[in-house]
């Protein structure tokens, strides 16, 4: 009988073959794949944010699960998946700790203007004269989380730390949250000094963050975003910075990864990080462990550790 395969789709996870190789399994490249190779694939490992079409997931016989190193799962049409007898899973939570600092550091960077005060030293800018008065407290304002999963709520429990009160939104209710609910995301976005986007992307969600949600946040109001790129009107938002209708900004996602430079490079008061939130060198591992485990397991026929949750109807 042929070695069954795991199919690597995005380029960039083939830094991670090594690892799936130690971990036992036999990988293929889909750019490389030949027709003889296709029967032979059981598996996909898989950055949920990549679109995986229908076409190619057909062109895979033998294909029955992917396992998502990420938390996302956006690219996969899940509904279809299940359907044609693919499972999916996906690295539940085990990043979010991290992602969540990363949230606070943008949060910490933009509000105090960090990164544009590194600049003004290292070019011999500084001038004794603008440092008073120069920078809004933090303390005391309110932010609002779009979202309350693992993520949500770890930035929810750092956010009492820095002395903000906390508010958030999902569509579905949290009766153990220990934290309000809003009844809207508009109204969350009306009430907050600051917005953390942190839900996860669906077929529903895109551009839940529209120009009217980014100018209720408003003038003096700033947005941070480690959900997905496309949970936020990017053109909304960016003309928002440029008019002042939005103070400040801090993304670590974007519509198109890597987001073009030339797109960025005239946007005022915004913090702009490379999508790694969540790739520490302690979250990886475990992310990729996780997939590993969930790929042996489907070849055993056992229970799968992590599978995406039915979406609630």
């Amino acid at each position: 009988m042929s070695e069954p395969l795991a199919l690597i789709v995005a380029p960039f996870l083939t830094v991670l073959e090594p690892a799936f190789r130690k971990g036992g399994l036999a990988t293929a490249r889909a750019w490389e794949l030949t027709e003889d190779q296709r029967p032979q694939v059981r598996a996909i490992v898989h950055a949920g944010e990549v679109v995986l079409t229908q076409e190619l997931l057909a062109s895979l016989p033998a294909l029955g699960l992917i396992a998502c190193v990420s938390v996302g799962y956006d690219g996969i049409d899940v509904g279809w998946c299940r359907a044609n007898g693919i499972e999916v899973t996906h690295a539940r939570g085990l990043n979010a700790e991290d992602v969540a600092d990363h949230a606070i550091g943008l949060l910490l960077a933009a509000w105090r203007n960090i990164p544009a005060l590194d600049r003004i030293v290292r070019e011999g800018r500084w001038k004794q004269e603008e440092r008073i008065g120069s920078q809004p407290s933090l303390g005391g304002r309110t932010l609002g989380v779009v979202g309350l999963g693992h993520i949500g709520a770890a930035v929810a429990r750092r956010a009492e730390a820095l002395r903000l009160k906390v508010q958030w939104w999902a569509p579905r209710e949290k009766p153990a949250a220990p934290w309000p609910r809003a009844e809207s995301l508009l109204a969350l976005a009306r009430d907050s000094d600051i917005l953390v986007i942190c839900a996860r992307a669906e077929a529903g969600n895109r551009g839940m963050v529209s120009r009217e949600v980014i100018e209720a946040v408003g003038s003096q109001g700033m947005i941070v975003n480690v959900g997905r790129g496309q949970l936020i009107d990017e053109d909304a938002l960016i003309a928002a910075l440029k008019d002042g209708r939005l103070w400040r900004a801090a993304l670590d996602v974007f519509v198109q990864e890597p987001t073009p430079a030339e797109r960025w490079a005239d946007v005022p008061n915004a913090v702009l990080t490379t999508h790694t939130a969540g790739s520490s060198n302690e979250a990886v591992p475990l992310m990729v462990a996780q997939a590993i485990d969930n790929v042996h397991r489907f070849l055993r026929g056992e229970e799968l550790a992590s599978p995406v949750a039915p979406v609630a109807g």
